[in-house]
């Protein structure tokens, strides 16, 4: 293998490959891509934002579904993995983001990333189990925040540390002034000083917390950079919506297939933060008028229903059920790049070489 390229060692979890994909919601990455990815030697994630949307309870019990489905889709996922690393994506916004964590590590999952907010009270969650924990940070400042509470509250660092950089897809950690003023360059040196952060306390514990770089990763190139920085492993989520085990609706992956790159923008999601998308009718639509919320699914803690422009539930939902018109239809910004869809296989090849077979 390169000599650049490592296995991704979190705890004693060995992933071959230093691929993780990232967590997609709704319903994009769920135990089909989650598994094919860690049968291929990374690290497959399920996201368990509204999970359980397909389940025949949901529209009336929307968490309680929820949780029911965690546990189906881990094991589901395992079953696919050939042995291989299955985590869950959990965002801190969600509600009731304890009861989450706390069904994911009774199904036994081996890793929870989680993000949207910082997971200042995670170690507690999964205080007794094998589960690995791996805080999403996008700045110095939050990694520095979150190293230190953990390190106070709970002589604990992070296990594995997830840095998402402002090309990203879905909701982003950044202001949209932000966004605007961070080039490749800026958010290089960026990636650097959280890695020094890390660096801190890797001495202190005398353990080794692994760093993996989003936002943006699409080739070999990036791949290679990432590593360049000092990360030990990648996070991918766009590349992965155009396989043939996404979960995903096939009329949502072709949207990426069709994108150019002037199509994807950057929107006001109704939860408060920005969020990169592909530009269509519902955005054109939703930035022009509001309409009532008829139905509150519980997903976001700081959602108000009569204040929000339109369901990011009921919107992402129609997403990965394919009525792609009338659906917000997250993305990272290289989305334009993809051009087919391919097997999940082919992605590790170009990326590690004929040694992501061995």
């Amino acid at each position: 293998m390169n000599d650049k390229i490592k296995p991704l060692q979190i705890g004693e979890l060995t992933a071959r490959l230093p691929i993780i994909q990232g967590g997609m919601g709704v319903g994009i990455s769920l135990s089909g891509l989650a598994g094919s990815v860690a049968a291929c030697g990374g690290v497959g994630v399920i996201s368990t934002a509204q999970i359980g949307f397909r389940e025949d309870d949901f529209g009336k019990h929307p968490i309680e579904s929820n949780l029911i489905a965690v546990g189906k889709e881990i094991q589901k996922a395992r079953e696919i993995a050939k042995g291989g690393i299955i985590g869950v994506n959990i965002m801190v916004a969600t509600r009731k983001y304890a009861d989450y964590v706390k069904a994911a590590v009774k199904a036994g999952v081996d890793l929870i990333i989680s993000g949207a907010g910082l997971p200042t009270d995670l170690p507690k969650l999964v205080e007794g189990s094998k589960t690995k924990i791996a805080p999403i940070v996008s700045t110095i400042k939050s990694a520095r925040v979150i190293c230190k509470l953990w390190d106070r509250h709970y002589k604990k660092i992070p296990d594995l540390l997830v840095i998402e950089g402002p090309k990203a897809g879905g909701h982003l950690g950044f202001s949209r002034e932000q966004l605007d003023t961070f080039t490749q360059e800026t958010y290089d040196e960026e990636i650097k000083g959280i890695i020094n952060v890390v660096r801190e306390y890797e001495e202190k514990y005398g353990k080794k917390i692994p760093v993996a770089v989003a936002g943006g990763i699409y080739d070999r190139e990036d791949f290679l950079h990432a590593l360049e920085l000092g990360a030990d492993a990648v996070q991918m989520g766009t590349r992965f919506v155009p396989t043939f085990e996404c979960d995903a609706d096939e009329k949502y992956k072709q949207t990426y297939i069709d994108a150019k790159r002037e199509d994807i923008v950057i929107v006001n999601s109704p939860v408060g933060m920005p969020g990169r998308a592909i530009n269509n009718k519902f955005i054109q639509n939703k930035e022009a008028k509001k309409e009532p919320i008829k139905k509150c699914y519980q997903c976001i803690s700081s959602c108000n229903p009569k204040d929000t422009p339109y369901c990011i539930t009921d919107a992402l939902t129609k997403a990965a059920l394919g009525d792609t018109d009338n659906a917000l239809l997250f993305c990272g910004e290289n989305a334009w790049k993809c051009d087919r869809i391919c097997h999940v296989q082919e992605i590790m090849d170009e990326l590690c070489g004929a040694d992501a077979r061995q």
